[in-house]
């Protein structure tokens, strides 16, 4: 073996475990696909196990497992136990570093165990805040109650890992706040080369029946309670009075749609407001961002918010709250207007961009730098570089305690 073979470090191999992937489209479905292609890159190689669903394409690596539906929730699916327990009995004979568990429901459980009676690290990736879940979805719950039920929650599996993974500095806080005492490191989920490249809007506008001269807002996302949607039609609504010829499209689908349908048609906005569902990631959606003169945001969850930093890419300016992760992500230099969460404000300053041709020109080259920053090979060598440290730290320990059971046997 060469000196120059030898200097370089072995390929680590993990284990990734989660309740979601695609083709069902969110920001978790995002984060495991950019990391695994980068972490390849950067000497990890990984498997993935996730849900079965229904016309999903096979992919090299990815072990899928027979699922049911989630009751109130078309778009996700239930792993059945017994089937994950049977995919994961003949991987314990592969030669994995370490687990990366990515969602908190039955993968988080199936990948301590596999990890623990493996001898391997675990960690986590902190993607969902459960208050605002469970206030959304249990809303007979006292918030009260549901977030108390949700940090002791957060501690008790947290608690269970050897670190944990949040995709911004707002987040580590949070969690730093719930009382959680697993080492934290701060990676967030970056951009792919293809976010980069330019897309066509004119294209997608003639695609979609959007008129060519008239401005758009554009929100791209899961359409779900928690992402504050009815406040983005209340401030659409209040730019309607403003700029008439203003038109919004909501990019997505979600349990929320109907109500949203019916919110749009009592506000008289109904003509205007064009839900145009889910749109394919290669081709598509990079054409969507291009095609808006303004990116709109306002949900109160985001660990990180990757649809701004997907719009930012793509030149296009950002109006939007900054609410917890989205403080990492958006910068009043970076390509965003940052407002508060009251529809007159909101809508002023949607106007004030589409009204001025230089600032809107400023903003997106300003958005365009910011993104530069995110490149998702960064991220991915940050996450490689734990992975090292865990796997490896643990190889050594195990290969200390062997080495010391060998000394004493020849004693």
């Amino acid at each position: 073996m060469s000196a120059a073979a030898a200097a370089q470090p072995r390929r680590l191999r993990v284990l990734f475990v989660s309740d979601v992937y695609f083709p069902r489209v969110n920001g978790v479905s995002t984060s495991i696909h950019t990391f695994r292609g980068d972490l390849a890159d950067a000497g990890i190689d990984s498997v993935l196990v996730a849900p079965a669903y229904a016309g999903a394409a096979d992919e090299r690596d990815v072990v899928r497992i027979a699922s049911a539906a989630v009751p109130g929730d078309p778009e996700d699916r239930r792993m059945h136990l017994a089937a994950l327990r049977r995919a994961l009995a003949p991987l314990r004979q592969q030669q994995f570093d370490l687990v990366h568990v990515q969602t908190p429901f039955l993968a988080h459980y199936a990948g301590v165990r596999f990890a623990r009676r493996s001898g391997l690290p675990v960690i986590a990736t902190y993607h969902t805040l459960f208050e605002e879940y469970l206030h959304h979805y249990v809303p007979l719950l006292p918030r009260a109650w549901g977030r108390a039920l949700a940090r002791r929650f957060t501690r008790s599996q947290c608690a269970q890992l050897d670190a944990l993974i949040a995709p911004s500095e707002a987040m580590r806080a949070l969690l730093l706040d719930y009382g959680v005492a697993t080492r934290i490191e701060v990676i967030p989920t970056g951009l792919p080369p293809e976010r980069y490249r330019p897309g066509n809007g004119p294209q997608f506008r003639a695609r979609y029946g959007l008129a060519t001269a008239r401005p758009l807002l554009l929100y791209v996302g899961r359409v779900a309670f928690e992402k504050n949607l009815e406040f983005l039609l209340h401030a659409f609504l209040a730019v309607r009075r403003l700029r008439a010829d203003a038109m919004l499209a909501i990019a997505g689908e979600g349990p929320a749609l109907p109500s949203l349908r019916a919110l749009a048609q009592r506000l008289g906005i109904a003509a205007e407001v064009h839900f145009i569902g889910y749109l394919e990631r290669e081709r598509e959606l990079a054409d969507c961002y291009a095609a808006a003169d303004v990116f709109v945001f306002a949900s109160r969850t985001e660990t990180q918010g990757l649809v701004l930093l997907e719009a930012l890419a793509q030149g296009t300016p950002v109006v939007s709250t900054a609410q917890l992760g989205t403080t990492s992500v958006l910068s009043p230099d970076g390509g965003a207007r940052i407002v508060p969460e009251q529809p007159e404000l909101f809508a002023g300053a949607v106007v004030e961009v589409l009204a001025d041709a230089a600032l809107a020109a400023r903003l997106s080259a300003q958005a365009r730098s910011h993104a530069r920053d995110w490149a998702s090979a960064r991220m991915a060598l940050r996450l490689a570089a734990l992975y090292r440290e865990l796997g490896e730290g643990r190889a050594a320990t195990a290969g200390g305690r062997q080495r010391s059971a060998a000394t004493a046997v020849a004693k």
